[in-house]
């Protein structure tokens, strides 16, 4: 059968015949000359490929942790049924139509098919003229494929993207772009994570587009009842992730895609950026502001004007003369430094990183020769490194060298999309004709060359692989910090992620609470958006509310550029200072809390920031919230995103809730005005769960040598709690927060579980500490916890079985102290452990030694 007369009929690719099949794979051969193969990655996870007649490539596996499929063991079984072949695994099954070579899959906890074909089209094939060819001498093919869409269900994910949290009846497209502004409904953005997941009533699947080329997905707009995604190029490579919960769908997207390695601590904190600090003495300055004024900070950035000309690797020598005299300045008083690295290279015939790259041929090349390819960035003239190819990578890897041994802590990846300004934006990037690779250290059969076409989405990932890697080998046993605006599925590996070139509109605010949720659905647990916004005229009021949002989320820093509004926190005046002090010390005694979020993340792809159905799934009010989120299990966060609003509606899920800052109870599931005054941000907690709180530090180093944690409880209403009691759970994890250690037993980890009950009209605590795994000693000498919100004093307080007394000396928790080594180290609660009740504050405070072994708190009042 011809292929262009194949083109007008509704099935394109059938009917299907048997080619061969081996133990987990089925190939079929399509009536127009193509390939469709069926394989089982995972016993929940089906890759489905059509290889057109024009026999492009495979996708090279930038994406994907292994090239083969789940290494675990399970069982396949292939069946042939007279009208369909199935292919089996226990958690589903993969169904081909033999007339039409239609793929469903029916999975374990889904009452209907998921991933199933259009029938009236499941398959087509769209001949692209004005593209160049690709390296076979064929010209392009569009394909299209075309999966039904449930009435009702919610389309999540696909990285980062702009609008609201439910992607559906959009189409949007996977091209990394740099764009300023952007709107509401601009697309594409930054970063291409071609992954989707269709949730509907607690059910979830997903759909991996294994493919780099520009790719486009119609979510219900052209019918409401069919999801279409197409590639301009390549083959049709893409995975079906059978869930059924979303939790489970998003840990099976980050098996494929890898998972974020554990940052260092310090990547935590605040941190301080402008592009316009252009001076070393102006750098000192903002540092000296904020010590001064006791504002807590990790990290100053380093935007292109510490930079010789814009030449990437190098300082000015009259406004930066002695970098590393400033950086050990800088880390002398607690501060990191992350520095901007731009992918253009300045043509300049005395500047070595040009001349090195140009005489290993090491940049991108021309369409029509092997001379590189020229553009405009920054410095002018311009050519770009072929990260496509691994001895690019390591030799750029090695210029870091420059900026590591003057004292930089991090790198900071931007401009990567790759954008050029000899085209106009937002389109500006390479032509597509650019000439990449091949990469010699790939797999036989990904040995090849790439068009820019093929090549554009996963730049920026190379590039921060580079990065991530050069730190690695130059500073070994470092944790290494990238920061990238683009990037492709597999980002987390190497980088955080910030949402690129916002603005300091009330509009941004509210639209970065959506990008973040879906970036965590979408593999990227570290993100975050520019806090008070990147472009545009902060004022103090959207500073305020903006840095109270931004404490709550993974990434944290305040950014914004030349030309604007200075926003640091102080240049408001001081009720506004004092607004965004209080919001991040309450960051910063998070930080035990969100650290083990991050291992969380780290271990098995959890998101940091999740949305409310991620831990209440069927709940249809949560299911369509856009403005509230989950910083793990037990903190609801609702941020004020409207000027001069002091009161907003909180939905509140299942359960009893507890104001962190105010005297206030609700019960869920309820929505509710809540007063929301400048100087607050509403945030609940679980009535009864635990969370995990650290003293207030000028930055991180100093919680090295401060260890001390509380684990804090609202005590809940024994009116509310379930005849069978309530339980929580939390991990405490612990590292140096620094190096690679943990990754061979240097980590110490324990859990806690709080068991609540109500018997004879007695509130009882039964805290149990599970025994301490690893080999790493925490910096203190006892443990904390604090039951809040209680104004009785316990009428029995027992460690270990033994009654504990009461002390008439009054114990502040650790969360209202600042950092303090010494305190951390006094042994005399670890001699006498006992226990204060502060009718006032309505409080206890037990305190505990810190041991390695199991051990039990009880309270009772």
């Amino acid at each position: 059968m011809d292929h262009h007369d194949t083109a007008a009929t509704p099935y394109l690719i059938g009917p299907v015949e048997l080619e061969r099949q081996d133990e987990r794979r089925l190939v079929l051969a399509t009536a127009n000359g193509g390939e469709l193969e069926v394989s089982a990655w995972a016993p929940d996870v089906v890759r489905v490929r059509y290889i057109p007649s024009t026999r492009p490539p495979a996708t090279i596996g930038w994406a994907l942790m292994s090239p083969e499929g789940s290494p675990e063991s399970f069982p396949v079984e292939i069946t042939f049924g007279g009208e369909a072949w199935a292919l089996s695994t226990p958690r589903l099954t993969a169904r081909v139509d033999r007339r039409t070579g239609a793929v469903a899959v029916d999975a374990a906890g889904h009452p209907s098919p998921i991933a199933e074909d259009d029938p009236a089209g499941p398959i087509r094939e769209e001949p692209l003229a004005g593209l160049p060819g690709t390296d076979t001498g064929t010209h392009p093919v569009r394909i299209r494929a075309a999966k039904r869409l449930p009435p009702g269900a919610m389309c999540l994910g696909l990285g980062e993207k702009a609008g609201w949290m439910d992607r559906r009846g959009r189409v949007l497209e996977m091209w990394n772009t740099d764009v300023l502004p952007h709107l509401p409904d601009t697309d594409p953005l930054y970063q291409s994570i071609p992954f989707v997941i269709v949730y509907e009533r607690g059910r979830a699947w997903g759909l991996f587009l294994h493919n780099t080329h520009r790719t486009v997905f119609d979510l219900g707009s052209g019918r409401p009842d069919r999801l279409e995604f197409s590639a301009d190029a390549g083959q049709l490579d893409y995975f079906v992730l059978a869930g059924p919960t979303l939790p489970q769908v998003v840990s099976r997207f980050s098996d494929l895609t890898g998972r974020m390695p554990l940052p260092p601590r310090w990547a935590l904190g605040f941190q301080q950026s402008r592009w316009g600090y252009m001076t070393a003495d102006e750098v000192r300055e903002v540092a000296s502001e904020l010590r001064r004024r006791a504002i807590p900070c990790d990290v100053i950035y380093l935007d292109i004007d510490y930079m010789d000309g814009y030449r990437v690797f190098t300082w000015d020598p009259a406004r930066f003369p002695d970098p590393q005299a400033l950086l050990e300045e800088l880390r002398s008083h607690g501060f990191r430094v992350v520095t901007i690295v731009d992918p253009g290279v300045k043509i300049d015939e005395e500047y070595p990183v040009y001349l090195e790259g140009l005489e290993s041929g090491l940049f991108c090349r021309r369409a029509d020769g092997d001379r590189p390819f020229e553009g405009k960035v920054w410095p002018g003239p311009t050519v770009w490194p072929d990260f496509i190819r691994a001895e690019t990578r390591r030799w750029w890897g090695r210029w870091h060298r420059v900026l590591l041994d003057a004292g930089v802590s991090g790198i900071w990846n931007d401009m990567n999309e790759p954008a050029n300004f000899r085209h106009p934006l937002p389109t500006g990037t390479l032509d597509p004709g650019v000439r990449h690779g091949p990469d010699a250290e790939r797999p036989a059969e990904e040995r090849r060359e790439l068009l820019h076409t093929e090549a554009h989405n996963v730049y920026g990932l190379l590039m921060s692989k580079a990065a991530y890697e050069a730190q690695l080998a130059l500073r070994p046993g470092v944790r290494p910090f990238v920061l990238s605006r683009s990037g492709f599925a597999g980002i987390q590996r190497y980088a955080a992620v910030w949402t690129g070139d916002n603005s300091s509109w009330w509009e941004h605010l509210a639209m970065m609470v959506p990008q973040l949720i879906n970036l965590g659905l979408s593999g990227v647990a570290f993100a975050g958006a520019d806090t008070g916004g990147f472009a545009g005229h902060a004022t103090g009021e959207l500073l305020a509310r903006w840095t109270q949002a931004g404490a709550f989320t993974p990434f944290f820093r305040n950014h914004s550029a030349m030309n604007t509004r200075r926003q640091e926190v102080w240049q408001f005046g001081e009720h506004i200072e004092a607004i965004c002090r209080r919001a991040i010390e309450w960051r910063y005694r998070l930080l035990p809390y969100l650290y083990v979020l991050f291992w969380e993340a780290a271990s098995n792809g959890t998101p940091v920031m999740r949305p409310l159905f991620w831990h209440f799934p069927g709940d249809a009010s949560a299911e369509r919230l856009q403005d509230e989120w989950l910083l793990g299990a037990h903190l609801l966060v609702a941020p004020v995103t409207q000027p001069g609003a002091r009161h907003r509606t909180v939905y509140l899920p299942e359960g009893e809730w507890v104001h962190l800052w105010r005297p206030l109870r609700l019960l869920g599931p309820t929505h509710t005005a809540v007063e929301a005054e400048l100087s607050e941000l509403p945030v609940f907690v679980r009535a009864g769960a635990p969370l995990l709180l650290g003293p207030v530090p000028a930055h991180t180093g100093e919680l090295a040598r401060d260890g001390r944690v509380s684990v804090w409880m609202a005590a809940p209403s024994a009116a509310y709690l379930e005849p069978s009691g309530q339980d929580f759970w939390t991990w405490l994890y612990e590292d140096d927060g620094e190096s690679l250690a943990y990754q061979s037993g240097e980590f110490a980890r324990r859990r806690f579980d709080a068991a609540w009950s109500d018997g004879s009209g007695k509130l009882r605590l039964q805290l149990s500490f599970s025994g301490r795994d690893g080999r790493f000693r925490p910096a203190r000498e006892w443990l904390e916890v604090v039951v809040d919100r209680v104004w009785r004093a316990p009428t029995w307080v027992s460690w270990q079985g033994a009654e504990l007394s009461r002390t008439g000396e009054p114990l502040r928790p650790v969360f209202e102290d600042q950092a303090n080594p010494a305190a951390a180290s006094e042994s005399r609660w670890s001699a006498q452990p006992a226990w204060y009740h502060d009718a006032t504050a309505g409080r206890v405070v037990v305190r505990v030694p810190e041991r390695p072994e199991p051990g039990e708190l009880l309270v009772e009042w």
